[in-house]
């Protein structure tokens, strides 16, 4: 009779085929989940204890969560670590903590006892980060300021290089520094040279240049080439340094010295 009908109207047909299937597929799904249902009331729960620990410290991590995933319920380890939770057989449990990888445990689906417990060791999950400076300028103005005034890593070595090659560093510690041995020697040294020589030459007359014809014809031929005009030879006697050059006149004097030198001046 079915059959008839059907044939007689092709439209009719295919709805009716889509909602016989549709009844079909609602009725397979209730009787599957009602099945479920009574497998999971016949099923027994267990209690499911045990600590949360660090895996390389084992330090106990309080305040680990512990979610069960078929159940979508779940709990916080205690301050010592330890749990207590009722599962079922065959429950996928999550257990998560901050700084550490989840860590994911299922109950056998075979295990008939009441208690049920193990130690849970969470891995670290380390991040390394990439190193941030942080620079104390508000505007890009102060920025610009601070990079102009920044020094070189090797302004340290520059700035002792050009105290060490300034001349008048080098005349200072030329002054300070005592003689040595070497220094000694060549000075006594010379002071017997030039005594003896003027010991020698005390028994002969010095010659006098102003009665010397060749050095007045040298000096007229100075004169008519105009060598007396040039000033090149004041140049070097101002760079000659002086026949009583002290070490006072390479140490600055201090600043009572100074005082004192002012005081004097103005009396």
């Amino acid at each position: 009779m079915l059959i008839k009908v059907f044939g007689c109207f092709p439209g009719r047909n295919l709805e009716g085929m889509k909602r016989s299937f549709l009844i079909f597929f609602l009725v397979l799904a209730g009787m599957l989940c009602g099945r479920e249902a009574f497998a999971q009331g016949e099923q027994k729960a267990i209690i499911f204890s045990g600590v949360v620990v660090g895996g390389k410290t084992t330090e106990r991590l309080p305040g680990a969560t512990i979610f069960i995933v078929n159940a979508g319920r779940g709990t916080l380890a205690k301050s010592d670590g330890s749990f207590t939770i009722p599962v079922f057989p065959g429950d996928s449990i999550v257990f998560s903590y901050v700084g550490f990888k989840k860590q994911y445990h299922i109950v056998p689906r075979g295990y008939n006892s009441d208690i049920y417990s193990a130690i849970v060791a969470l891995r670290e999950d380390v991040v390394t980060l990439s190193g941030v400076t942080i620079y104390p300028y508000s505007t890009e103005e102060e920025f610009k300021k601070a990079f102009l005034a920044l020094k070189l890593p090797d302004q340290a070595d520059r700035d002792a290089l050009a105290k060490s090659t300034d001349p008048d560093y080098i005349n200072r510690l030329a002054a300070q520094m005592p003689n040595n041995a070497q220094t000694n020697y060549r000075y006594s040294m010379d002071q017997l040279m030039f005594g003896r020589e003027s010991a020698a030459n005390k028994g002969f007359a010095t010659s006098f240049p102003f009665l010397n014809p060749f050095a007045w014809a040298k000096f007229i031929k100075s004169v008519k080439n105009g060598d007396l005009k040039q000033k090149d030879w004041s140049k070097e006697l101002n760079a000659t340094p002086r026949e009583n050059i002290t070490k006072q006149d390479f140490i600055l004097p201090s600043p009572s010295e100074v005082e004192a030198a002012k005081k004097r001046s103005s009396e």
